[in-house]
């Protein structure tokens, strides 16, 4: 049985870690073996430098005893049978991966590997992500508390090993280079912040090629993202009347943001191709004549009766989130939809399967009138700081819901 004292591991951590055989120091580790057997690569040898005279050993996985970031352990007593090369064609982490370039589709350097990211479950060792964030070549540099404060202030950079294309059959053959494998069939499992960072890092036409295999959801989320000189490149690329259908799947507020980045002639004839009554709310936010709160409002959230068990909503929740603005709040209605209470997403999972939404809802309930301005809900979130507000009428009937992102970065007119 193999003791594990953590469950992910980097590789630059763990590499030079003390190697026993039993109670015996015999060397330290300086590469792992991996083999391409299912989704994510296990390792399956473990490469370990001896002092000067000694060769090195190739110890397998079936040996481990204990693997942690200070020392490793083998059942073995005698290292004699170890003693041997890594076979022809093996696939080494640190000589094959580390510190080698990340390349997209069409062979344009993305990044550079700086780590590996390693999980150990069901009793194997599984190679997960490659890293190529500056915190994890700081933390190499022995720069740890740069490192740390970089990592407060910018968002971890990693690429699932789902989106690594197999390596070469006869690894001497390898040019020494991390290839994302960003395919038809897997595509859709990326998600739209991370699909507009890789569109954003491909060539033009390459870019078009992987954008045109998404479904029309999917592209309308990832066009969200992606930063306004790709959304004009691509905007432009496509036919106007997908590029519509696009837009038509964001709410208003986002549909004008991504328009008031087009040459009016452009963002004209797209507003055409709308219906009339989201071409109209969609102008009036982009010349903000207008700025009543409900144009920039989603119908599409959630809403359950209070008696509504906490199980019933966690069980069909990948189904009732989807096609939904908002999905981080569930609000409580009655038949009449009179808006009795809300429940925050992280209540709703920390609750037991049993308890219903009218026992852990909130029931003081901040809301907006129908007739609010944009002003008074900036106002509004930067006082409560909630990711979304309901719009309730007098009688406290759900009308719509604002989502924070929606109007985020929109400045009120100022009269």
């Amino acid at each position: 049985m193999i003791a594990v004292l953590e469950h992910k591991f980097f590789l630059s951590e763990i590499l030079g870690r003390r190697v026993f055989l039993r109670t015996e120091r015999i060397g330290r580790l300086s590469d792992m073996l991996i083999v391409e057997t299912g989704r994510f690569p296990e390792v399956s040898h473990f490469v370990v430098t001896r002092s000067f005279g000694y060769p090195s050993l190739l110890l397998p996985w079936d040996k481990l005893t204990l693997i942690s970031n200070t020392e490793i352990v083998f059942d073995a007593t005698d290292p004699v049978p170890f003693e041997r090369p890594p076979p022809e064609g093996s696939i080494q982490l640190r000589a094959h991966i580390l510190d080698k370039k990340i390349l997209d589709m069409d062979d344009h350097e993305v990044e550079v590997v700086y780590d590996i990211s390693l999980h150990f479950q069901n009793g194997k060792l599984y190679v997960s992500e490659v890293d190529f964030s500056r915190k994890r070549l700081l933390r190499r540099m022995g720069l740890k508390k740069l490192a740390d404060w970089i990592s407060e202030h910018r968002e971890e950079t990693t690429v699932s090993w789902l989106y690594v294309q197999p390596l070469p059959e006869h690894i001497g053959t390898f040019r020494g280079h991390v290839k994302l494998n960003v395919l038809k069939e897997n595509i859709s499992d990326i998600h739209p912040v991370d699909l507009a960072d890789i569109l954003e890092e491909l060539e033009g036409d390459q870019r078009l090629a992987v954008f045109k295999e998404l479904d029309p959801q999917h592209a309308s989320d990832t066009l969200e993202e992606v930063e306004p000189r790709v959304q004009r490149e691509l905007i432009h690329s496509i036919e106007k009347r997908y590029a519509a259908q696009l837009i038509t799947a964001m709410s208003p507020a986002q549909a004008a943001d991504l328009l008031a980045t087009l040459p009016t002639a452009e963002a004209d004839e797209l507003l055409q191709h709308l219906d009339r009554d989201s071409a109209t709310r969609v102008q009036k936010i982009i010349e903000q004549h207008d700025e009543n709160i409900l144009l920039f409002s989603t119908r599409k959230y959630i809403k359950m009766p209070e008696e509504t068990r906490v199980s019933a909503v966690m069980d069909d929740f990948r189904k009732l989130a989807r096609d939904m603005d908002i999905i981080t709040y569930v609000y409580v209605v009655d038949d009449q939809d009179l808006l009795k209470g809300v429940v925050d997403l992280r209540a709703l999972i920390a609750a037991e399967p049993q308890q219903t939404l009218g026992q852990i809802m909130n029931e003081n309930v901040i809301t907006l009138a129908p007739d609010n301005t944009l002003s008074d809900a900036v106002d509004t979130f930067e006082r409560y700081g909630f990711r979304a507000l309901p719009v309730a009428d007098d009688a406290s009937r759900l009308v719509a819901v604002v989502s924070y992102n929606d109007i985020r970065g929109i400045k009120p007119r100022l009269d």
